[in-house]
């Protein structure tokens, strides 16, 4: 199944005890498709897969693949440390997820030798198709990108660093490798539309809308006016929505996904708070949230 459209993060649910809402997220991820997702990436960043123990994440896999019902492609996290991310992506192999995407390993810092290793390990543990994610302590090489391009299950690469000397240097090298084979690049940094521009200058046209979560219709409506040429759309959902939302985002850690999470909630659908490290948002950030989210439904529909 390929990849097109907006690629749709869902948020994990928890209850009042911590325990994952199945029922709420097969809404959630259900009326996310229903809205026009091209993809559902599961127990992800924003998706807390930091916060997810193995059977935490195989419910959130086992859900999302039953209220996708084969209308787009499911996806599921797998990192951290080497044994839980095979662990990961054995479990989403088991549910019928149709992919994986690679987050880092845990907190150590290695070469692109060490990273290729990483990589080829969680990726012989299934067939499943594997997006490799840039970000964090995960930095490749161009060359170690290539290296595992060539491997028959590694199908992408998702950048979430912005450094885009760096990715244009992949992009040629891989490109280079194997000019006619398919290999996809993904904008992968937080609240990605705002440098959509940006990206789609390097041919890099796929991203991740945390936005898509909370506010499909925004969401939406920049990915047609990005695809369209509408740039004054495009100008104005950057300048009254996406800008003043990084610029909220950017006032505490974790609120990349924080802020994600309680615009499900304001828009009507309970899924908890964030666990720890993450911390739920302020009231005055919330109302913020809440004006930015009138705002940018307003400029989405005008």
């Amino acid at each position: 199944m390929r990849l097109d459209g907006v690629l749709f993060f869902p948020v994990t649910p928890f209850d009042g005890n911590g325990a994952d809402g199945a029922a709420v997220l097969a809404k959630h991820v259900s009326d996310g498709v229903a809205a026009g997702a091209g993809g559902v990436f599961a127990a992800c960043g924003t998706g807390e897969f930091n916060a997810l123990d193995l059977t935490d994440y195989t419910k959130v896999m086992t859900t999302s693949v039953a209220a996708t019902q084969g209308r787009v492609p499911v996806f599921g996290g797998a990192g951290g440390p080497l044994p839980m991310a095979r662990a990961g992506a054995l479990a989403a192999a088991d549910s019928g997820a149709d992919g994986l995407l690679l987050l880092p390993p845990y907190l150590v810092s290695a070469p692109p030798s060490g990273l290729v290793r990483y990589v080829r390990e969680v990726a012989a543990a299934t067939d499943l198709p594997v997006i490799i994610y840039q970000r964090g302590n995960a930095r490749f090489s161009p060359a170690a990108v290539t290296e595992l391009a060539a491997l028959p299950n590694v199908i992408g690469f998702k950048d979430g660093l912005g450094d885009l000397d760096l990715l244009q240097r992949i992009i040629l090298t891989v490109q280079a490798a194997a000019p006619s084979g398919e290999f996809t690049f993904f904008n992968g940094l937080p609240t990605a539309e705002l440098t959509v521009p940006a990206y789609r200058g390097l041919g890099v046209n796929l991203y991740s809308s945390a936005v898509f979560a909370f506010a499909p219709e925004i969401a939406l409506a920049f990915h047609k006016a990005v695809t369209s040429g509408d740039d004054a759309l495009v100008r104005r959902l950057l300048t009254g929505f996406y800008l003043p939302l990084v610029e909220l985002r950017d006032l505490v850690p974790g609120y990349a996904v924080s802020l994600v999470k309680a615009g499900v909630r304001l828009r009507g659908l309970d899924v908890g708070g964030v666990r720890a490290p993450l911390t739920d948002p302020t009231p005055d950030h919330l109302a913020t949230l809440r004006h930015l989210t009138t705002t940018g439904l307003h400029l989405a529909t005008t």
